[in-house]
Parts: structure tokens; C-alpha cells; sequence
């Protein structure tokens, strides 16, 4: 058993403000010299970026759909385990999930890892109602443990008065801050939801400024006593992993404002293989550095569809390479990039070109959601039995030609409601996401594919 001191940040529904104060306080007490850790529940590449970039630690992703119980408790107890403080932030509302029964909601999250819950309340509009709503939450489930309340987006003393009076009066649960309604507090949303921190410039900044707001309007103190009140937490053995030997093996992998969706422990998983990850700039460099393989996972290559274009050198120069055969897995945006064109908002760009592709951005998102898929026969890595993953995507592809698919998608969208995956010499591109676990540890197959064709 291990004391890890933790507690969940959630909220009644979405959009009530979670990442901006788990952000808040991921850099607030980091400044207070904590070693700080953070965890994002379900398939989210966006809200973790952020909270890494404000503890300046790796945040990893909870997901039931890809993860047992089992091995979510050796993630998290591995990953929080010398941490002096970790938040997990939670996705849309506390008892919200794709299962009708809350198997996969926050709320059993928070039971499995025996966090305190912290709701984050958007307070707009609301008064006296804070109560019951409070009162629903806690009697709905008693077995989670709602330890305080912050109230965001207050409109001011008054108004946060009358909201900590109506809480103290119906409930037992402390107001742990009230958060005034701040416009320099809002993160920046668009098609896909929030910006990435490599697209603001003034993202330390803005941390800075935020945590702040919070340190002022939060009782920090009392937070870390709740989180240090968490009880010892263990996790269960797991299977012993084979790990192949892929030492020397240099990986480009594309890092800038276009591609940046990587989970942690994915990254984490080609160097415990020997593998080296070389970071390529895709709008700035101009020459590919001497690797083995390249992996160019999800971003948003629409909004730099302009300087991907101007970048010919390096289009030009990865066009050549995988022509000739060095071994590349792309995903979602990766894909977006590989093929000939990228059409969004009325306006054409040229990408690298190497698949005889086109895409066009939608208005409405295409794929969206869970995906579960099985490697067909085409697969250059080998058929598998059924995977869960996830898929997020405005893009459609068009004039797809001369393109073999590799996956054969029960659940979701892939490139055309069926199918997922397009291969072309040693590349394989599609638009799902994957996830390196037991049940599917893609990263040692695709270093095992590459440590093949060296």
C-alpha cells in the first residue's frame, strides 16, 4: 500500500471551467516547489498538454475503454507513486459516461482510485439552486466522496455570497474557493475544442496568470489536506511484459503546432523498447534528420496548413524517404499531412503527397467517439483480434486512390464507415488513435515492423 495523495476535479456537466482550474492549480502548486502530478480521464489529448505544460510533468490518460480496472490502478499508482501531489481531472460530468450504467463514468474512476472529488460548479445564473444540485450529486452515489466545492465564474462577492450561504446552510460540503468570472481566465476553443499550448505564445504567461487567480481565490491548504486524507492505495500484479530489444533505433517524431497529440506512456513505451525519439519540426526544419522510422501522430494541421505548405524541403524530403521504403505510422492529422492536398474553410494547401489523397475538412465531425477495429491480413505488423481505440475527425478523404486498408472497423468511422488504415510501401496512415496497452501494444509491434526493415 502506498500513501498517494490525490483528489479528482470534476464537475456537473462539460464546459464548466475544469481545465482552466486544474491548470490553475497544476501550476500553483508547482510553485510551491511540489512535485506534482496530473492524470486526464478518457481519450484526451488536448486538456493534458496543458496540464503538463503547468506542473512541466508528463500527465497520463484513464481511459475504461482501452484499460481493465487493473491495469488503470497500475498506471496510476506507477505514475503517481513519488508525486507529492496529483489531480486527475475528469471529462464532461461527474456521473457522466457512455455506459448506461456509469461502469466507465468519472465517478467510477474516482471510486476506483479512492480520490476526493472536487466539483467545479459553473456558478452562472445560479443562486440558491447550487443546493439541491449539490445534495442530488452526493445521495445519487454515496459511495463517491464529494470533499469540497470551488464555485467558478462568479459574478462577484455578492453573488459568491449568497452562493457559499445557500451550500453551508443545505449541505455538508466545504466551499473550498469561489472563482470570479475572468475573460483572461478563458482558453480559447474552436472546431476541436481547445487550442494547444504550443499555439499560444503566451502560454506560460497565461499559467502564471491563472494560477494566480486561483492561489487568491482558493483555500490551496485545505485542498492538500483533503488530497492527503486519501487512503493508502495498491495495485495488482500484472502479466510480465516482453519487452523487444530495440535498442539504436532512432525515431523521428513530429513535435510543432501542427502535430502534438501523444500520449505519455506511449512515448514512454519506445524508450523502455531501446528506441531514441528524434523531435522534426514539420513548419520549420528543413532537412530529415538520419532516422530509422517515422511516427506523426494527430494535431491540427489545418490551422498551419499554409506553413506545411511553404515547408517543401521537408515535404519533399519525406515523400522521398517513404518512397523508398523507411518504415512510417501516421495518425489522424498524420494522415491529413501524408496525402496530396488539405481543404479547409474554402482554402486548398499542398501536403507531402505520398498518398494519392485528398482532404477536406467538414462542418460536422465525421468520427467521433469509441472505435473498435481488428487488423486485417493487409496489416504490416500482423491481423489481431478486435481493439478498442478512439477517433476524433472533421476530415474526409476524397479521390482516395491506389489505397489498401488494413483495418476492418466494427464501431466508428475510420476513412469511410468501414474502413481504417491505408498502406503504401512500409507507411501505414488512418485516422484512429491507439493506445499502447496490454491488449494492444502497438508501439513495440510498429518498432519490431521497423527494426525489420533496417
Amino acid at each position: 500500500m502506498t500513501t498517494l495523495p490525490r483528489f479528482m476535479i470534476s464537475a456537473a456537466h462539460k464546459s464548466s471551467g475544469k481545465t482552466v482550474v486544474s491548470a490553475g492549480l497544476a501550476r500553483a502548486f508547482s510553485k510551491q516547489g511540489l512535485n506534482f502530478g496530473s492524470f486526464k480521464k478518457g481519450p484526451d489529448y488536448i486538456d493534458p498538454l496543458w496540464l503538463s505544460s503547468a506542473s512541466g510533468n508528463p500527465c497520463y490518460n484513464l481511459d475504461f475503454n482501452t484499460m481493465g480496472h487493473d491495469e488503470l490502478l497500475r498506471l496510476y499508482t506507477s505514475r503517481a507513486d513519488g508525486r507529492d501531489l496529483s489531480i486527475v481531472e475528469a471529462n464532461k460530468g461527474l456521473f457522466d459516461g457512455i455506459n448506461p450504467d456509469g461502469s466507465d463514468s468519472n465517478a467510477e474512476l474516482a471510486k476506483l482510485l479512492e480520490a476526493p472529488v472536487i466539483l467545479v460548479i459553473d456558478t452562472v445564473g445560479m443562486t440558491r439552486g447550487i443546493a439541491p444540485l449539490l445534495l442530488g450529486y452526493q445521495t445519487f452515489d454515496p459511495d463517491v466522496k464529494i470533499a469540497g466545492v470551488i464555485l467558478n465564474r462568479t459574478g462577484g462577492p455578492r453573488h459568491a455570497g449568497k452562493l457559499q450561504q445557500a451550500v453551508e446552510t443545505y449541505t455538508d460540503i466545504p466551499v473550498l474557493g469561489a472563482i470570479r468570472r475572468t475573460p483572461d481566465m478563458d482558453i480559447a476553443e474552436r472546431h476541436l475544442g481547445l487550442i494547444t499550448p504550443a499555439e499560444n505564445p503566451e502560454t506560460d504567461h497565461w499559467l502564471d496568470l491563472v494560477s494566480y487567480l486561483v492561489s487568491e481565490q482558493v483555500d490551496l491548504a485545505r485542498l492538500r489536506g483533503i488530497a492527503g486524507d486519501a487512503p493508502s492505495l495498491s495495485a495488482p500484479n500484472g502479466p510480465q511484459t516482453e519487452f523487444p530489444d530495440c535498442s539504436g533505433l532512432r525515431i523521428g517524431i513530429a513535435t510543432d503546432a501542427a502535430f502534438g497529440f501523444y500520449y505519455a506512456d506511449d512515448l514512454e513505451a519506445f524508450k523502455t523498447a531501446g528506441a531514441t525519439l528524434v523531435p522534426i519540426d514539420t513548419i520549420n526544419d528543413h532537412t530529415l534528420p538520419a532516422v530509422d522510422g517515422l511516427f506523426i501522430g494527430g494535431g491540427f494541421p489545418e490551422t498551419q496548413m499554409h506553413a506545411l505548405q511553404a515547408n517543401t524541403s521537408i515535404r519533399n524530403a519525406i515523400r522521398q524517404k517513404l518512397g523508398n521504403g523507411l518504415p512510417c505510422y501516421a495518425e489522424c492529422g498524420g494522415l491529413m499531412y501524408l496525402c496530396s492536398s488539405l481543404k479547409w474553410k474554402d482554402q486548398t494547401a499542398d501536403m507531402v503527397g505520398f498518398f494519392d489523397t485528398k482532404t477536406d475538412m467538414q462542418p460536422k465531425p465525421l468520427g467521433r467517439g469509441y472505435v473498435r477495429f481488428s487488423r486485417n491480413d493487409n496489416h504490416p505488423w500482423g491481423p489481431s483480434p478486435d481493439l478498442n481505440a478512439h477517433e476524433f475527425h472533421y476530415a474526409r478523404v476524397t479521390e482516395a486512390n491506389e489505397t489498401i486498408s488494413c483495418r476492418d472497423v466494427k464501431r466508428g468511422y475510420g476513412t469511410d464507415g468501414k474502413n481504417d488504415g491505408y498502406l503504401k510501401a512500409n507507411t501505414l496512415a488512418g485516422f484512429i488513435h491507439q493506445r499502447h496497452t496490454e491488449a494492444n501494444p502497438w508501439v513495440f509491434d510498429f518498432l519490431e515492423f521497423v527494426k525489420s526493415k533496417k
